[in-house]
Protein backbone atom coordinates (compact mmCIF):
# COMPACT_ATOMS: atom_id res chain seq x y z
CA UNK A 1 0.00 0.00 0.00
CA UNK A 2 1.17 3.45 -1.08
CA UNK A 3 -0.36 6.86 0.89
CA UNK A 4 0.52 10.14 0.05
CA UNK A 5 -1.36 12.28 2.71
CA UNK A 6 -2.01 16.06 2.79
CA UNK A 7 -3.05 18.57 5.62
CA UNK A 8 -6.79 18.29 3.74
CA UNK A 9 -7.05 15.92 0.72
CA UNK A 10 -5.39 12.11 0.88
CA UNK A 11 -5.55 8.81 -2.14
CA UNK A 12 -4.85 5.67 -0.82
CA UNK A 13 -3.74 3.35 -3.97
CA UNK A 14 -4.08 -0.66 -2.42
CA UNK A 15 -6.14 -3.37 -2.74
CA UNK A 16 -6.09 -7.14 -1.91
CA UNK A 17 -6.99 -10.18 -4.63
CA UNK A 18 -8.54 -9.89 -8.27
CA UNK A 19 -9.53 -5.34 -7.54
CA UNK A 20 -7.41 -2.51 -6.86
CA UNK A 21 -8.88 0.08 -4.47
CA UNK A 22 -8.30 3.68 -4.89
CA UNK A 23 -9.63 5.55 -1.44
CA UNK A 24 -10.08 9.13 -1.35
CA UNK A 25 -10.66 11.07 1.88
CA UNK A 26 -10.49 14.85 3.20
CA UNK A 27 -11.56 18.08 1.69
CA UNK A 28 -10.73 18.04 -2.11
CA UNK A 29 -11.92 21.74 -2.99
CA UNK A 30 -9.98 23.84 -5.14
CA UNK A 31 -7.96 25.18 -1.94
CA UNK A 32 -7.03 21.98 -0.37
CA UNK A 33 -6.25 19.12 -3.77
CA UNK A 34 -4.05 20.76 -6.04
CA UNK A 35 -1.03 18.39 -3.95
CA UNK A 36 -1.97 15.22 -4.93
CA UNK A 37 -2.14 15.97 -8.46
CA UNK A 38 1.03 13.81 -8.79
CA UNK A 39 -0.47 10.63 -6.85
CA UNK A 40 -3.62 10.89 -9.25
CA UNK A 41 -1.09 10.89 -12.26
CA UNK A 42 0.39 7.64 -11.11
CA UNK A 43 -3.18 6.12 -9.69
CA UNK A 44 -3.90 6.58 -13.73
CA UNK A 45 -0.91 3.92 -14.55
CA UNK A 46 -2.79 1.33 -13.16
CA UNK A 47 -3.41 -1.81 -15.97
CA UNK A 48 -5.07 -5.01 -15.81
CA UNK A 49 -7.35 -5.27 -12.62
CA UNK A 50 -10.87 -4.27 -11.97
CA UNK A 51 -10.60 -0.61 -9.61
CA UNK A 52 -13.00 0.80 -6.75
CA UNK A 53 -12.91 3.89 -6.24
CA UNK A 54 -13.79 4.32 -2.97
CA UNK A 55 -15.43 8.30 -1.98
CA UNK A 56 -16.19 7.12 2.07
CA UNK A 57 -14.02 9.20 3.81
CA UNK A 58 -14.28 12.15 1.65
CA UNK A 59 -15.50 15.09 3.85
CA UNK A 60 -16.40 17.97 1.61
CA UNK A 61 -15.77 18.24 -2.44
CA UNK A 62 -16.74 20.91 -4.63
CA UNK A 63 -16.08 20.62 -8.65
CA UNK A 64 -12.54 20.75 -9.05
CA UNK A 65 -12.74 17.50 -6.79
CA UNK A 66 -15.34 16.29 -8.53
CA UNK A 67 -13.50 17.19 -11.77
CA UNK A 68 -10.30 15.40 -10.89
CA UNK A 69 -11.61 12.18 -9.22
CA UNK A 70 -14.03 11.53 -12.46
CA UNK A 71 -11.25 12.73 -14.66
CA UNK A 72 -9.57 9.23 -13.39
CA UNK A 73 -12.03 7.37 -13.72
CA UNK A 74 -12.42 8.51 -17.45
CA UNK A 75 -8.48 8.14 -17.90
CA UNK A 76 -9.03 3.97 -16.67
CA UNK A 77 -11.97 3.52 -18.60
CA UNK A 78 -9.90 4.54 -21.57
CA UNK A 79 -7.46 1.93 -21.37
CA UNK A 80 -9.82 -0.55 -20.73
CA UNK A 81 -10.02 -0.82 -16.94
CA UNK A 82 -13.36 -1.70 -15.27
CA UNK A 83 -13.90 1.04 -13.04
CA UNK A 84 -17.05 1.28 -10.24
CA UNK A 85 -17.46 3.54 -7.56
CA UNK A 86 -17.80 2.98 -3.99
CA UNK A 87 -19.43 4.68 -1.11
CA UNK A 88 -20.43 8.27 -3.22
CA UNK A 89 -23.03 9.95 -1.19
CA UNK A 90 -25.98 11.08 -3.72
CA UNK A 91 -24.78 14.54 -3.62
CA UNK A 92 -21.24 13.73 -4.40
CA UNK A 93 -22.57 11.01 -7.24
CA UNK A 94 -24.71 13.64 -8.97
CA UNK A 95 -21.59 16.54 -8.69
CA UNK A 96 -19.74 13.60 -10.41
CA UNK A 97 -21.81 13.35 -13.06
CA UNK A 98 -22.95 16.86 -13.77
CA UNK A 99 -18.73 17.28 -14.62
CA UNK A 100 -18.46 14.85 -16.87
CA UNK A 101 -21.50 15.37 -18.41
CA UNK A 102 -19.63 19.00 -19.70
CA UNK A 103 -16.42 17.04 -20.43
CA UNK A 104 -17.00 17.44 -24.24
CA UNK A 105 -14.79 18.72 -26.86
CA UNK A 106 -15.51 22.33 -27.52
CA UNK A 107 -13.99 24.04 -30.41
CA UNK A 108 -13.43 27.51 -29.58
CA UNK A 109 -13.66 29.84 -32.24
CA UNK A 110 -11.52 33.14 -32.51
CA UNK A 111 -13.75 36.37 -32.11
CA UNK A 112 -15.44 37.58 -35.12
CA UNK A 113 -14.73 41.58 -35.58
CA UNK A 114 -15.84 43.56 -38.44
CA UNK A 115 -13.05 43.97 -40.88
CA UNK A 116 -14.29 47.47 -41.62
CA UNK A 117 -14.63 48.86 -37.98
CA UNK A 118 -11.14 47.05 -37.18
CA UNK A 119 -9.95 48.91 -39.84
CA UNK A 120 -11.16 51.93 -39.15
CA UNK A 121 -10.35 51.22 -35.64
CA UNK A 122 -6.37 50.70 -36.72
CA UNK A 123 -6.61 54.22 -38.82
CA UNK A 124 -7.41 56.36 -35.93
CA UNK A 125 -5.15 54.58 -33.18
CA UNK A 126 -2.75 55.09 -36.05
CA UNK A 127 -3.42 58.79 -36.59
CA UNK A 128 -3.59 59.66 -33.20
CA UNK A 129 0.08 57.98 -32.44
CA UNK A 130 1.33 60.29 -34.93
CA UNK A 131 0.24 63.14 -33.71
CA UNK A 132 1.24 62.61 -30.22
CA UNK A 133 4.87 61.75 -31.85
CA UNK A 134 4.67 64.89 -33.99
CA UNK A 135 3.37 66.40 -30.89
CA UNK A 136 6.71 65.13 -28.75
CA UNK A 137 8.87 66.10 -31.45
CA UNK A 138 7.80 69.82 -31.84
CA UNK A 139 8.27 70.05 -27.91
CA UNK A 140 11.78 68.62 -28.15
CA UNK A 141 12.48 71.44 -31.03
CA UNK A 142 11.40 73.87 -28.87
CA UNK A 143 13.38 72.67 -25.77
CA UNK A 144 16.53 72.15 -28.46
CA UNK A 145 15.61 75.87 -29.39
CA UNK A 146 15.27 77.28 -25.98
CA UNK A 147 19.20 75.87 -25.35
CA UNK A 148 20.45 77.29 -28.81
CA UNK A 149 19.19 80.59 -27.79
CA UNK A 150 21.48 80.29 -24.01
CA UNK A 151 24.18 79.09 -25.84
CA UNK A 152 24.17 82.21 -28.35
CA UNK A 153 24.39 84.46 -25.28
CA UNK A 154 26.65 82.04 -23.78
CA UNK A 155 29.06 80.75 -26.41
CA UNK A 156 31.50 79.21 -23.60
CA UNK A 157 28.56 76.71 -23.89
CA UNK A 158 29.10 75.64 -27.02
CA UNK A 159 31.40 72.68 -27.48
CA UNK A 160 33.42 73.39 -30.00
CA UNK A 161 35.38 70.49 -30.34
CA UNK A 162 32.49 68.20 -30.66
CA UNK A 163 30.79 70.35 -32.88
CA UNK A 164 34.25 70.03 -35.66
CA UNK A 165 34.00 66.52 -34.83
CA UNK A 166 30.05 65.81 -35.62
CA UNK A 167 30.79 68.14 -39.02
CA UNK A 168 33.79 65.86 -40.23
CA UNK A 169 31.75 62.94 -39.50
CA UNK A 170 27.99 64.32 -40.85
CA UNK A 171 29.53 66.41 -43.77
CA UNK A 172 33.44 65.11 -44.91
CA UNK A 173 32.90 61.68 -44.22
CA UNK A 174 29.47 61.88 -46.03
CA UNK A 175 31.01 62.87 -49.42
CA UNK A 176 31.74 59.72 -51.17
CA UNK A 177 28.77 58.71 -51.03
CA UNK A 178 26.35 61.65 -51.62
CA UNK A 179 28.67 62.50 -54.93
CA UNK A 180 28.38 59.24 -56.17
CA UNK A 181 24.26 58.81 -55.78
CA UNK A 182 24.05 61.86 -57.52
CA UNK A 183 26.34 61.50 -59.57
CA UNK A 184 24.59 58.21 -61.12
CA UNK A 185 21.04 59.66 -60.68
CA UNK A 186 21.62 62.75 -63.12
CA UNK A 187 23.43 60.67 -65.80
CA UNK A 188 20.30 57.63 -65.15
CA UNK A 189 17.92 60.82 -65.84
CA UNK A 190 19.35 62.27 -68.73
CA UNK A 191 19.50 59.00 -70.20
CA UNK A 192 16.07 58.15 -69.88
CA UNK A 193 14.98 61.08 -70.66
CA UNK A 194 16.48 61.21 -73.81
CA UNK A 195 15.18 58.04 -75.07
CA UNK A 196 11.66 59.36 -74.23
CA UNK A 197 12.14 63.26 -76.22
CA UNK A 198 14.00 61.58 -78.78
CA UNK A 199 10.98 60.04 -80.38
CA UNK A 200 9.67 64.04 -79.97
CA UNK A 201 12.82 65.92 -81.18
CA UNK A 202 13.09 67.53 -78.13
CA UNK A 203 16.60 66.11 -76.56
CA UNK A 204 17.66 69.76 -75.86
CA UNK A 205 14.80 69.54 -73.10
CA UNK A 206 16.80 66.65 -71.21
CA UNK A 207 19.22 69.79 -70.08
CA UNK A 208 16.02 71.93 -68.72
CA UNK A 209 14.62 68.55 -66.64
CA UNK A 210 18.11 68.13 -65.64
CA UNK A 211 18.67 71.31 -64.03
CA UNK A 212 15.14 72.09 -62.42
CA UNK A 213 14.86 68.46 -61.11
CA UNK A 214 18.77 68.07 -59.06
CA UNK A 215 18.48 71.54 -58.08
CA UNK A 216 14.95 71.89 -56.61
CA UNK A 217 14.18 68.40 -55.96
CA UNK A 218 16.90 65.48 -56.04
CA UNK A 219 19.43 67.28 -55.04
CA UNK A 220 18.52 68.05 -51.75
CA UNK A 221 15.76 64.87 -51.35
CA UNK A 222 19.05 62.05 -51.46
CA UNK A 223 21.23 64.07 -49.75
CA UNK A 224 18.40 63.97 -47.12
CA UNK A 225 17.80 60.61 -47.23
CA UNK A 226 21.40 59.43 -47.11
CA UNK A 227 21.97 61.63 -43.99
CA UNK A 228 18.90 60.49 -42.23
CA UNK A 229 19.94 56.58 -42.93
CA UNK A 230 23.58 57.50 -41.85
CA UNK A 231 24.16 60.31 -39.56
CA UNK A 232 20.30 60.11 -37.86
CA UNK A 233 20.50 56.81 -37.27
CA UNK A 234 24.02 56.77 -35.63
CA UNK A 235 22.85 59.62 -33.38
CA UNK A 236 20.06 57.66 -32.25
CA UNK A 237 22.38 54.55 -31.28
CA UNK A 238 25.15 56.34 -29.77
CA UNK A 239 23.03 58.06 -27.15
CA UNK A 240 20.66 55.32 -26.89
CA UNK A 241 23.73 53.54 -25.82
CA UNK A 242 24.65 56.32 -23.31
CA UNK A 243 21.45 56.17 -21.90
CA UNK A 244 21.41 52.19 -21.42
CA UNK A 245 24.62 52.58 -19.92
CA UNK A 246 23.25 55.64 -17.45
CA UNK A 247 25.95 57.97 -18.82
CA UNK A 248 22.69 60.87 -19.16
CA UNK A 249 21.86 59.99 -15.65
CA UNK A 250 25.68 60.82 -14.36
CA UNK A 251 26.00 63.95 -16.76
CA UNK A 252 22.65 65.78 -15.19
CA UNK A 253 24.42 64.26 -11.76
CA UNK A 254 27.70 66.49 -11.98
CA UNK A 255 25.74 69.34 -13.51
CA UNK A 256 25.81 68.87 -17.13
CA UNK A 257 22.36 69.55 -19.04
CA UNK A 258 22.67 66.37 -22.13
CA UNK A 259 20.71 68.88 -24.92
CA UNK A 260 24.33 71.15 -24.60
CA UNK A 261 26.48 67.86 -24.37
CA UNK A 262 24.49 65.80 -27.10
CA UNK A 263 21.54 67.22 -28.89
CA UNK A 264 23.54 70.90 -29.54
CA UNK A 265 26.44 69.61 -31.40
CA UNK A 266 24.85 67.51 -33.61
CA UNK A 267 21.85 69.77 -34.26
CA UNK A 268 24.39 72.64 -35.39
CA UNK A 269 26.63 69.98 -37.18
CA UNK A 270 23.40 69.10 -39.41
CA UNK A 271 22.71 72.89 -40.26
CA UNK A 272 26.20 73.93 -40.86
CA UNK A 273 26.64 70.68 -42.86
CA UNK A 274 23.40 69.81 -44.90
CA UNK A 275 23.53 73.41 -47.18
CA UNK A 276 27.21 72.30 -48.11
CA UNK A 277 26.10 68.32 -49.15
CA UNK A 278 23.11 70.03 -51.07
CA UNK A 279 25.30 72.73 -53.12
CA UNK A 280 28.20 69.15 -53.50
CA UNK A 281 25.20 66.86 -54.44
CA UNK A 282 24.22 69.30 -57.13
CA UNK A 283 27.22 69.74 -59.00
CA UNK A 284 27.88 65.98 -58.77
CA UNK A 285 24.43 65.18 -60.36
CA UNK A 286 24.58 67.90 -62.96
CA UNK A 287 28.26 66.63 -64.00
CA UNK A 288 27.04 62.99 -64.30
CA UNK A 289 23.83 64.41 -66.32
CA UNK A 290 26.65 66.30 -68.46
CA UNK A 291 28.76 63.62 -69.14
CA UNK A 292 25.83 61.70 -70.07
CA UNK A 293 24.34 64.03 -72.46
CA UNK A 294 28.00 64.46 -73.85
CA UNK A 295 28.50 60.68 -74.54
CA UNK A 296 24.46 59.30 -75.80
CA UNK A 297 23.08 62.53 -77.42
CA UNK A 298 26.75 64.13 -78.55
CA UNK A 299 26.04 67.31 -76.65
CA UNK A 300 29.56 69.72 -75.62
CA UNK A 301 30.16 70.95 -72.30
CA UNK A 302 29.98 74.19 -73.56
CA UNK A 303 26.43 73.95 -75.23
CA UNK A 304 25.20 71.67 -72.46
CA UNK A 305 25.93 74.76 -69.93
CA UNK A 306 24.76 77.17 -72.53
CA UNK A 307 21.30 75.30 -72.12
CA UNK A 308 21.72 74.98 -68.57
CA UNK A 309 21.99 78.90 -68.00
CA UNK A 310 18.52 79.33 -70.14
CA UNK A 311 16.91 76.82 -67.90
CA UNK A 312 18.07 78.58 -64.61
CA UNK A 313 17.86 81.95 -65.38
CA UNK A 314 18.31 82.98 -61.83
CA UNK A 315 20.14 81.52 -58.52
CA UNK A 316 16.19 81.18 -56.77
CA UNK A 317 16.20 77.36 -58.30
CA UNK A 318 19.42 76.93 -56.69
CA UNK A 319 18.29 78.67 -53.15
CA UNK A 320 15.05 76.36 -52.91
CA UNK A 321 17.37 73.20 -52.77
CA UNK A 322 19.57 75.38 -49.95
CA UNK A 323 15.96 76.38 -47.76
CA UNK A 324 14.87 72.79 -47.63
CA UNK A 325 18.44 71.93 -46.39
CA UNK A 326 18.05 73.84 -43.37
CA UNK A 327 14.45 72.36 -42.98
CA UNK A 328 15.58 68.60 -43.48
CA UNK A 329 18.76 69.35 -41.04
CA UNK A 330 15.96 70.27 -38.66
CA UNK A 331 13.92 67.13 -39.09
CA UNK A 332 16.86 64.75 -39.08
CA UNK A 333 18.42 66.38 -35.93
CA UNK A 334 15.05 66.55 -34.05
CA UNK A 335 13.96 62.96 -34.78
CA UNK A 336 17.62 61.21 -34.41
CA UNK A 337 18.39 62.63 -30.84
CA UNK A 338 14.98 63.02 -29.45
CA UNK A 339 14.79 58.66 -30.28
CA UNK A 340 18.06 58.26 -28.95
CA UNK A 341 17.37 59.97 -25.55
CA UNK A 342 13.90 57.85 -25.38
CA UNK A 343 16.17 54.31 -25.50
CA UNK A 344 15.00 52.60 -22.29
CA UNK A 345 15.09 48.78 -21.09
CA UNK A 346 17.25 46.57 -22.79
CA UNK A 347 19.44 46.66 -25.98
CA UNK A 348 16.50 45.79 -28.27
CA UNK A 349 15.49 49.19 -27.53
CA UNK A 350 18.46 50.94 -29.20
CA UNK A 351 17.73 48.68 -32.17
CA UNK A 352 13.65 49.53 -32.41
CA UNK A 353 14.27 53.29 -31.78
CA UNK A 354 17.13 53.49 -34.60
CA UNK A 355 14.87 51.87 -37.14
CA UNK A 356 12.27 54.55 -36.00
CA UNK A 357 14.13 57.12 -36.15
CA UNK A 358 15.38 56.75 -39.74
CA UNK A 359 11.15 55.72 -41.13
CA UNK A 360 10.79 58.90 -38.82
CA UNK A 361 12.82 61.08 -40.64
CA UNK A 362 12.47 59.68 -43.83
CA UNK A 363 8.85 60.35 -43.76
CA UNK A 364 8.64 63.55 -42.47
CA UNK A 365 11.33 64.70 -45.15
CA UNK A 366 8.99 63.44 -47.95
CA UNK A 367 6.49 65.38 -46.37
CA UNK A 368 7.69 68.48 -45.91
CA UNK A 369 9.69 68.25 -49.24
CA UNK A 370 6.20 68.25 -50.99
CA UNK A 371 4.56 71.06 -48.75
CA UNK A 372 7.93 72.96 -49.92
CA UNK A 373 7.42 72.34 -53.03
CA UNK A 374 4.04 73.41 -53.00
CA UNK A 375 4.96 76.92 -51.44
CA UNK A 376 7.41 77.88 -53.94
CA UNK A 377 5.09 77.01 -56.55
CA UNK A 378 2.55 79.20 -54.91
CA UNK A 379 5.19 82.21 -54.56
CA UNK A 380 6.33 81.89 -57.54
CA UNK A 381 10.29 80.42 -57.10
Amino acid sequence: MATILDNSAWIEIGGRGPEKEISFGGIWTVFHAGDVEDRLMEAVQLRGEPVVLDLEKVERMDTLGAWLIYRLSRDLRLKRVDTRFRGVSDEYKLLIERVGANDRPCEMAPPRRNSILTLLEDVGLGTLNSLVRLSELLGFLGLIITRLAGAFRQPQRIRVTSLVYHIEQVGLRALPIVGLISFLIGAVMVNQSAIQLRLYGAEVLVVDMLAISILRELGILLTAIIVAGRSGSAFTAQIGSMMLREEVDAMETIGLNPIDVLVLPRFLALLVVMPLLTFYADVAGILGGGLMAWAQLDMSPAVFLQFFQEAVPDIRTFWVGVIKAVFFAVVIGVSGCFEGLSVSGSAESVGQRTTQSVVQSIFLIIVLDALLAIFFTAVGW
